[in-house]
């Protein structure tokens, strides 16, 4: 192949390599479609052949993924998908940092992890802010990780009581339509935040904390006129907040307390005539010292890698339309 450069990566290790390969050369496979190279196994050796360019971006991403492999973690099909699209950005190395820091442990005893840069910066935000908004699309892991540091500050005793609410948007109206009390009515709309607590505390735990009033689960109206002391408090789906009640909610903050809001900005479920508080929010505390805002993007999706090119591909379809939009005003 003319104007081709040849580079090679040393495992080190048979059982390195193997991780690093994949199953039937699948992880091979995705870094020769992704970065346009040929990788052959010579040995113990990684030969790759391509444009200088290309070549090099694969040669960092197999040495990061063989640190992966030598540090004991996981070398699967999204951790590759995603070393490469930081090789893209000459960052591949930057996946490395992500396995050194365990953010919770689960009542099963599964390590909680960072698995984006993005998702890093996120937690980091948290621990050291006061306040803190994570803003990006679905499969992020917004709520799972706040979640996480939740029950770990919990655990820590820094805080004595967890605290997750939710806009009930569609409620509205129809709210009344629907069987049971309240409680069962909202429940629907919680149950994400229950399914994340119960992966980390287990049932009988979750039970108890709830029954003693340690976790609580309440829709966003719950909270007005209350000062809220001692808590983690988790604002999720955000953007189906107004303006109003976000400012009410953001006064909640008692002393000893942490507060994280997450939302995704795209998908607005309010009614006509109502604007999001998450972006009105974000846009007037991003000077204030305390609070951090986080943007997380499609690179940071960690749910099956088509998650992210379908929120690509909305993204794209939006800009679009955006851009017709405008077309037709100026005309």
């Amino acid at each position: 192949m003319q104007g081709n450069t040849l580079k090679k990566v040393v495992a080190g290790s048979v059982d390195k390599l193997q991780k690093t390969v994949g199953t039937f050369d699948e992880n091979l496979n995705e870094i020769m479609r992704g970065l346009g190279v040929i990788i052959r196994v010579d040995g113990l050796d990684f030969i790759i052949e391509g444009p200088e360019d290309s070549a090099q971006k694969a040669a960092s991403v197999i040495e990061s993924l063989l640190t992966l492999a030598e540090n004991g973690e996981s070398v699967d099909r999204s951790r590759v998908l995603y070393c490469i699209e930081l090789a893209h950005d000459n960052k591949a190395g930057d996946i490395t940092k992500l396995s050194s820091d365990t953010i919770a442990v689960t009542y099963r005893g599964k390590h909680i992890k960072c698995k984006t840069v993005g998702q890093k910066r996120y937690v980091d935000a948290i621990k050291r802010s006061g306040a803190t908004f994570g803003i990006g699309p679905a499969g992020t892991g917004k709520t799972y990780l706040a979640v996480c540091l939740a029950v770990q500050a919990m655990k820590q005793k820094q805080v004595e009581k967890i605290i997750l609410t939710r806009p009930a948007v569609e409620a509205g109206e129809k709210l009344g339509f629907l069987p049971g009390d309240l409680q069962t009515k909202v429940d629907p709309y919680l149950r994400p935040l229950y399914d994340a607590l119960q992966e980390m505390l287990g049932l009988e735990n979750y039970t108890k904390l709830m029954e003693r009033g340690s976790i609580e689960i309440a829709p966003l109206a719950y909270m007005r006129g209350r000062t809220l002391s001692n808590a983690f408090i988790i604002l999720d789906e955000a953007q189906n907040a107004t303006r109003e009640q976000m400012k009410m909610f953001l006064t909640r903050f008692g002393d000893g307390s942490k507060m994280v809001i997450t939302g995704d900005a795209t998908q607005v479920d309010l009614p006509d005539g109502k604007s999001s508080g998450l972006e009105h929010a974000a846009h007037v505390l991003k000077d204030v010292d305390g609070i951090d805002i986080i943007y997380l993007s499609d690179k940071d999706v960690v749910r099956n890698p088509l998650v992210m090119k379908i929120v690509r591909a909305y993204d794209a379809d939006s800009k679009r339309r955006t851009k017709v939009e405008g077309n037709k005003t100026e005309q």
